[in-house]
């Protein structure tokens, strides 16, 4: 009997001391309460706690996601837009930022989603519809502005906002789709436009280059052939000029030898050279010479 009682009181023992334990990953941290009150911050690693009267409570220092959820906002130009965001955050390491996380605001998930939605409101509904999508920067910019004010004593960061989506309600959208479709469809046709008339004014050129070089090949020829004139007209100058008591003796020749006279050449003599005096010698005639 005894025994057993040791034995039971060894397991309740044993079970109090392992219950006790508690394991901090790298990406928590932990605040230690011990009757009801914060007693100490726990770091990644081993923690034993008194079980009952000790309570820990972990608390996730990575970036974090909240969707601030689809609404519908009234813009400045009475359109209906649907209007959707996502904040980014992180609670801050240090034992002061994780204490001010848990005791200085309830459930800050929650609480950033609102005040991202309320927000929004305020920042769309000075804007119109156009200027809203255009301006998608600035609306982040303004929105984490706001977020990191309010935030401030919370113990958490804000790491970005995305503002996910502007849709205009249907008949809006359906009629800005046909405008952007024709806008489009007009920078289309001045580029086509654009491109026949480049096109065009290549063709122009290349015809004129082409008659340009079909009258410079044309200039070319005729100059060619008034050179080649040039240098007949020189030759017979020089050559035909002069020698007209020449052709003067071969036509006498001619008629001689129709005739039927006998010129008698001297041997040794040069029958261009006589030839050439013929001017001056009369035909001898074959009955004469017979007599002689």
């Amino acid at each position: 009997m005894g025994i057993q009682f040791y034995f039971i009181i060894g397991a309740i023992l044993l079970v109090f001391l392992l219950s006790g334990i508690k394991i901090i990953r790298p990406t928590h941290r932990g605040l230690i309460e011990r009757l009801g009150k914060y007693y100490k911050f726990a770091n990644p690693g081993f923690h034993w706690i008194i079980p009952v009267i000790d309570k820990i409570y972990r608390v996730n220092i990575t970036e974090q996601m909240v969707d601030a959820q689809p609404q519908e906002i009234i813009t400045n130009d009475n359109l209906n837009a649907s209007v959707d965001a996502q904040v980014y955050f992180k609670v801050n390491s240090d034992e002061d930022s994780v204490k001010n996380s848990q005791y200085n605001v309830n459930n800050y998930q929650w609480q950033i989603v609102n005040l991202a939605r309320t927000t929004l409101r305020n920042i769309i509904g000075t804007l119109t519809l156009k200027s809203a999508n255009s301006e998608r920067g600035k609306i982040n910019a303004e929105l984490h502005r706001t977020l990191c004010d309010e935030t401030r004593t919370w113990g958490i960061d804000i790491v970005r906002t995305e503002l996910k989506q502007i849709d205009p309600p249907r008949d809006v959208q359906e009629t800005m789709n046909k405008v952007v479709k024709a806008e489009n469809e007009k920078i289309a046709a001045i580029d086509y436009a654009t491109a026949a008339e480049t096109s065009a004014d290549g063709t122009k050129r290349s015809k004129i280059k082409e008659a340009e070089g079909y009258k410079q090949s044309k200039i070319l020829h005729a100059e060619g052939e008034a050179e080649a004139i040039r240098l007949v007209n020189e030759a017979a100058d020089k050559y035909f000029v002069g020698n007209a008591q020449l052709m003067k003796k071969l036509e006498a020749l001619e008629i001689s030898l129709k005739d039927n006279a006998k010129i008698v050449i001297p041997e040794g003599s040069d029958l261009v050279n006589i030839i050439g005096d013929m001017a001056g010698v009369l035909p001898i005639d074959r009955k004469t010479k017979k007599a002689e």
